[in-house]
């Protein structure tokens, strides 16, 4: 049996975790920062990290507690090195290390991507933990949109990804133009309900990989659309705030129309790539697995069975970062107090 404690700061979620044999949830706390940086329309980078400094022991204290455990009965202490936002992960790499040294347990350090790979581990409703290999693992969140083979634990080859936006970052552009606010993916969503999905054509991107992902075009279409509609001139210097005069009914249909044809981007790419490759299972993870729309989507086309963790396990959290630990833990591995955090930290296999 392990426990293992999981950290993870990478963006503005502080959060920590317990998980038993890097499947079983023994607690999972996470501090949200999104009321502080809502109106900032995006995460304030020097805020978030501050943010942790506050937040980072007072939810350890409480994971730990939830799960009914002490510094005594666990194996070892993983966190998120990267990629994220320097600062935010300092603060979790640099208290993990404390911990580590002072109760002298094993430091594992985590990629941020693998983590939301194995919220698809982890015991939950949505999950389907007893997984065959090959599995093909569709990560779609803030900033990272990506089709990954996986042949085995820790086993990755990058089949394809975003060439400009993420898809997430897709979202928060478009509900900014449609003046939805911030966050973006569930503001288009909410937004999408009222509205109708075929009311505007956007056009999907055509890309040199048949795997990669491109929604720049598609966020420049919608920009297009609101500005015609509110008869702004596009070649004159001085133009409205997008969105700015638009009916509600236009709105929900230009989120409705513009997450439609989002999903069916990412849909169509990752049921051509599971039925080219022949994969058991397709997993999909991270912010924009919450997306009702791509849940559903996902699960009506695709050929094989799809496993997409629940709500909470989809944004970050610190239960994935666990899960990924325990079979790094499993392997051998450990890092040393010299780890240090990587921004741009890729996904690669052990």
């Amino acid at each position: 049996m392990t426990l293992i404690l999981g950290i993870e700061t990478s963006c503005d979620e502080t959060a920590a975790a317990v998980l038993k044999d890097g499947r079983f949830l023994l607690s999972n706390v996470v501090a949200s920062q999104i009321d502080l940086h809502r109106k900032y329309g995006g995460v304030f980078p020097e805020m978030a990290s501050r943010q942790h400094v506050l937040a980072i022991m007072p939810v350890i204290q409480q994971a730990l507690a939830d799960a009914q455990v002490g510094w005594d009965d666990l194996d070892a202490v993983a966190v998120t090195r990267g990629p994220g936002l320097a600062g935010s992960l300092l603060v979790g790499v640099n208290t993990a290390k404390g911990a580590a040294w002072a109760n002298q347990l094993p430091l594992l350090g985590i990629n941020h991507l693998e983590g939301h790979i194995y919220s698809n581990w982890i015991e939950a409703e949505g999950n389907h933990p007893d997984k065959v290999f090959p599995i093909l693992v569709l990560i779609v969140s803030g900033g990272h949109t990506e089709l990954i083979l996986m042949t085995g634990h820790g086993e990755y080859a990058r089949l394809g990804g975003t060439i400009d936006d993420a898809a997430g970052e897709a979202f928060d552009k478009v509900a900014r133009v449609l003046g939805l606010g911030y966050p973006g993916g569930p503001a288009i969503q909410n937004a999408a309900q009222n509205g109708d999905d075929r009311a505007f054509r956007f056009p999907k991107a055509r890309t040199k990989n048949p795997y990669d992902f491109s929604f720049s075009g598609l966020k420049t279409a919608v920009l297009r659309t609101v500005q015609r509609i509110e008869g702004q001139d596009l070649s004159s210097s001085r133009k409205l705030t997008p969105g700015e005069h638009l009916p509600e009914q236009v709105v929900a249909d230009l989120a409705a129309s513009f997450q439609r044809a989002l999903v069916d981007a990412l849909v169509e790419k990752t049921v051509r790539a599971a039925e080219s490759l022949e994969v058991t299972e397709i997993c999909v993870c991270g912010g924009v697995s919450a997306n009702a729309a791509l849940r559903e989507a996902m699960r009506a086309r695709a050929p094989i069975p799809v496993s997409i963790p629940p709500i909470y396990l989809c944004t970050d959290n610190a239960a994935m970062i666990a899960a990924a630990g325990h079979f790094r833990f499993l392997r051998g591995e450990r890092a040393g107090l010299d780890m240090d955090v990587i921004p741009n930290l890729p996904l690669t296999s052990h």
